[in-house]
């Protein structure tokens, strides 16, 4: 296990990439001009869909390898500062649908994301962020022993661990850094449940317009809580260059947090729109998503009917 590790931002088009929280210290990437990542890019795949499988025998040692023992020493391997005014900690209803992803990046280190089971035909879908599973730009660089854990809170997991299968991809995330969303097929629980039997799923929406009030939530490697409370922020989303905005100021380890829609406080159900993917670096109190259209789409049909 890393000791130490680093929380990676990496930025593309203006903002600053990689919420996924991995250590001690804040490195920044050079920021990629759009003009740069048009000349750089390599012709297209016939595939646009992207799809890591993990062995059965790679599950079962993910599933080993992420111990109570192990998941406590890495939230607290990293604090981002204190949390900002405008994630609050989640006091309602028992999100079921949301929780920790846990796995080891590409540099060896011991990390988190944040994900939220959706409804699917095979009852194990997954949302998060494509910067979750693989760096953008980079097809060999991904990451492993990737572990979901719905519901966690406070070293509590509730439902158990369930560990992830295929971690699905669009293309241009792969090969051009855009597009940072992911659909995770993941593994029956011990009891030999499908995830979303267990917990149930998040609505999903695509081609949705953008507007409207949106709660995001994430587990932020921020103080006090550094990963170990959801917390949410709210706001009205709005379109900005290509992608979608909401004020937030969540840092690393909420990345690929729900956008719900339509939520409802009561039953903690809502309408996903996106995943938290990136603060913009000039506006650190502004989060922002992918739209979901047809690329998203393609990604979870991949996915559910994996």
């Amino acid at each position: 296990m890393s000791k130490t590790s680093t929380s990676v931002i990496r930025r593309r088009r203006g903002r600053s990439m990689g919420l996924a929280a991995a250590g001690t210290a804040l490195v920044l990437a050079a920021p990629t001009p759009a003009t740069a990542l048009a000349s750089q890019a390599r012709p297209a795949s016939a595939d646009p869909v992207s799809v890591l499988t993990y062995t059965a025998k790679e599950r079962k040692e993910a599933l080993d390898y992420w111990t109570p023992a192990r998941i406590k020493a890495v939230g607290k391997s990293v604090d981002l500062g204190p949390t900002g005014p405008k994630a609050k900690p989640w006091q309602g209803t028992a999100m079921k649908t949301v929780g920790r992803l846990f796995f080891v990046n590409a540099n060896g280190a011991d990390t988190w994301c944040t994900a939220t089971a959706v409804k699917s035909a095979n009852r194990s879908a997954v949302m998060t962020a494509a910067h979750c599973v693989r760096r953008g730009s980079s097809p060999y660089n991904t990451n492993i022993a990737m572990v979901f854990v719905p519901g966690y809170s406070k070293g509590k997991m509730p439902y158990g661990a369930f560990a992830v299968r295929d971690a699905v991809t669009p293309r241009s995330w792969e090969q051009d850094s855009t597009d940072d969303l992911s659909t995770l097929v993941v593994d029956t629980d011990k009891s030999g449940r499908k995830l979303t039997d267990v917990v149930g799923g998040q609505d999903i929406a695509f081609n949705r317009p953008v507007g409207g009030t949106i709660s995001a939530f994430g587990y932020s490697a921020t103080r006090p809580q550094l990963g170990e409370e959801l917390l949410r922020c709210v706001g009205t989303a709005k379109k900005k260059s290509g992608v979608q905005a909401i004020p937030c100021d969540m840092s690393g380890g909420s990345s690929g947090g729900p956008w719900l829609a339509d939520f409802n406080a009561t039953t903690g159900k809502g309408v996903l729109v996106s995943v938290n993917s990136a603060l913009d670096s000039l506006t650190p109190t502004e989060m922002q998503g992918e739209v979901l259209g047809a690329t998203a789409k393609k990604v979870y049909d991949r996915a559910q009917n994996g």
